[in-house]
């Protein structure tokens, strides 16, 4: 393996639930095909408490005539037997009628975040109308390499919480205005969305370009970060509807 580094700019987020957008601001930048940031979050919209989905940021780019490929960790979504031996879906078709089938079964479960379930299960059902890819493949250096290899960017959804080894967060509201608090005690795990646009193998460390900004990791918001650590907060970001890697490229 080679080390790779892909040029890439990102903007700093507008608001605390705005790192969706704006990561994917600037992919679409990347591809020299730049979207104002301020029409993507409106266009995208987000969730109930805030935040987006990176299904939702898959299914902007087809509708621009991308392609766009998630690989996802998603447990709570994602049945492992959905995919053969070689992560892929068996066919569009039959993944939907078991995203459909698990949306009923659990429609009724109080334990089940049913706003998350939801929107989820209706923007992969839209991504797969679009002709989003779908599969579900060990996250190792060689997933990341074959990417940035390409030329072709990866953004992340992932635990901000676990990659900053920061304080859980309590949301509050305050003159309908939305926002969080660190709270060790009564927080929950936050997630958050960056670009990895290189890598060392020697090192085994990633290029991140972070839309957060000022940031616990570095004070510009483009820092070096451990393989290791950037793959264990993707990984825990089951617990936030994350944990995925969304590619996008021209067609």
């Amino acid at each position: 393996m080679t080390a790779q580094h892909l040029e890439i700019e990102i903007q700093p987020q507008p608001s605390e639930t705005s790192c969706g957008p704006t990561c994917l601001a600037a992919v679409y930048q990347y591809w020299n095909r730049a979207v104002p940031l301020d029409r993507l979050i409106t266009e995208i919209g987000q969730l109930d408490g805030g935040g987006t989905l990176a299904v939702e940021l898959g299914c902007d780019a087809l509708r621009r005539g991308f392609t766009a490929d998630i690989v996802t960790y998603n447990l709570q979504l994602f049945d492992p037997t959905w995919f053969d031996a070689n992560g892929e879906v068996l066919s569009r078709k039959v993944l939907a009628s078991k995203l459909r089938a698990q949306q009923g079964a659990k429609s009724q479960r109080d334990d089940v975040d049913q706003h998350r379930l939801t929107t989820a299960t209706e923007a992969y059902l839209q991504f797969l109308t679009l002709g989003g890819r779908v599969r579900m493949q060990p996250l190792d250096d060689h997933l990341i390499i074959r990417s940035l290899s390409a030329g072709v960017p990866i953004l992340c959804g992932l635990s901000a919480t676990y990659l900053y080894h920061e304080s859980r967060e309590r949301s509050v509201t305050h003159a309908g205005v939305h926002s969080t608090v660190a709270d060790d005690i009564e927080g929950d795990p936050t997630g958050h969305f960056v670009v990895l646009h290189g890598y060392c193998p020697k090192d085994r460390v990633v290029r991140v370009a972070d839309p957060l900004h000022p940031n616990p990791m570095a004070p510009t918001n483009k820092y070096i970060a451990s393989l290791a650590r950037v793959a264990s907060a993707i990984l825990l970001g089951i617990i936030t509807f994350d944990a995925n890697l969304l590619t996008i490229q021209t067609k």
